[in-house]
């Protein structure tokens, strides 16, 4: 046998790439659409995370709604803290944040 690759083995490979390159694009097609189908899903459900913002390399705000209420949430690795919370359905957010009520200290929960 001659050392190297003939033109049948150069075929074959660039034909093995194409193939796992087409499995791996259907991978990724297929993972959106189930992506969105759970994001679908989860409309229905009393609460949500509308928005995090990380903050420290283990800290982070997060914006849940519960229910017909947003809540502000900060997060450390070993607590869970209510910040403040507003209805909803406020028109803006500066008259939201206006409108913010400080939860108590007995809100902190262990994670």
């Amino acid at each position: 046998m001659a050392p190297g690759f003939d033109s049948a083995d150069l075929i074959r490979m660039i034909g093995s790439f194409a193939l796992v390159l087409a499995i791996m694009a259907a991978l990724l097609w297929a993972l959106r659409k189930l992506q969105t189908r759970l994001n679908g899903q989860n409309a229905g459900k009393r609460m949500q995370v509308i928005e995090t913002l990380s903050v420290g390399p283990r800290q982070k705000f997060a914006l849940l709604k519960v229910g017909d209420n947003e809540v502000l949430v900060g997060i450390t690795p070993t607590q869970m803290t209510s910040l403040a919370q507003w209805p909803a359905a406020a028109s803006s957010p500066t008259e939201s944040i206006i409108h913010a009520t400080p939860s108590d200290n007995g809100a902190s929960h262990v994670a």
